[in-house]
């Protein structure tokens, strides 16, 4: 049997260590593939298959008999237990399911599990327009490894981008800057690109203003790039170590 895995509730941390009190690293999303480097009773050491990453979670919820055909494109879809009974669940962005059956509004995921055909499109749907995507995220929390709408930090926006759009990008800035193929630093940004800091990363959303999770404002906004900028290097000591554009 493979060794491929699938995870089967909305979300999980990602621990460093096989322990609720250790630190949080990312977090894995409903369908998300994965593979088990080790296990015992409570734990499962996991390498994702999307980024490699590697991790802690519990070890229960998941199945390796799986085959997602859709895909959550909303911040969060919530979860019906019958038509038109909403629980107080919900799938997050990027989230991977498999229909078992479906009616005019509603499908449903899971035994006794529905959310709205509206939220969600085909496996294989590549959204362009990227801006729709990272403005999902405005006004959500900051949260250190966090990937969805209970909060998320800088890099997880970026990456789910590209994991909604099934491109390959890592999961941390310090790997991302490494991944990102560098342009020539510019004072005159543009719409796409992408300013790294060490250990923070930002994306323009035209050539004045950005998009980040920024830990001092605890959630996602839009601010001015040049004040930004000047904001970082004042307050963190920090320059911008690195200029890429979203490509995929």
């Amino acid at each position: 049997m493979k060794n491929n895995h699938f995870y089967k509730k909305p979300l999980s941390n990602i621990y460093k260590k096989p322990s609720e009190v250790s630190e949080i690293t990312s977090q894995i999303l409903y369908g998300e593939k994965f593979r088990i480097l080790s296990k015992n009773k409570n734990w499962l050491k996991i390498k994702v298959s999307f980024d490699n990453y590697i991790g802690y979670i519990k070890n229960k919820n998941y199945t390796n008999n799986y085959k997602p055909t859709h895909k959550v494109f909303t911040l969060k879809s919530s979860i019906f237990n019958k038509i038109n009974n909403k629980t107080k669940y919900f799938l997050p962005f990027a989230s991977r399911i498999s229909i078992i059956q479906e009616n005019k509004k509603f499908i449903e995921f899971e035994k006794n599990k529905w959310i709205k055909k509206n939220d969600i499109k085909k496996i294989s749907h590549i959204e362009k327009d990227y801006l729709k995507v990272l403005k999902l995220f405005l006004k959500v929390k900051y949260f250190w490894g966090g990937r969805t709408y209970k909060g998320i930090d800088c890099s997880a926006i970026l990456q789910l981008l590209y994991y909604y759009n099934n491109k390959f990008y890592p999961r941390d800035t310090k790997d991302q800057i490494k991944y990102s193929i560098k342009n020539a630093k510019r004072k005159i940004f543009k719409k796409g690109d992408i300013i790294f800091w060490k250990g923070h990363v930002a994306m323009c959303v035209d050539s004045k203003k950005l998009i980040h999770a920024y830990g001092p404002k605890k959630k996602v906004l839009m601010m001015s790039i040049t004040e930004t900028i000047k904001r970082v290097e004042r307050t963190a000591k920090l320059i911008v170590k690195k200029v890429s554009s979203i490509k995929y």
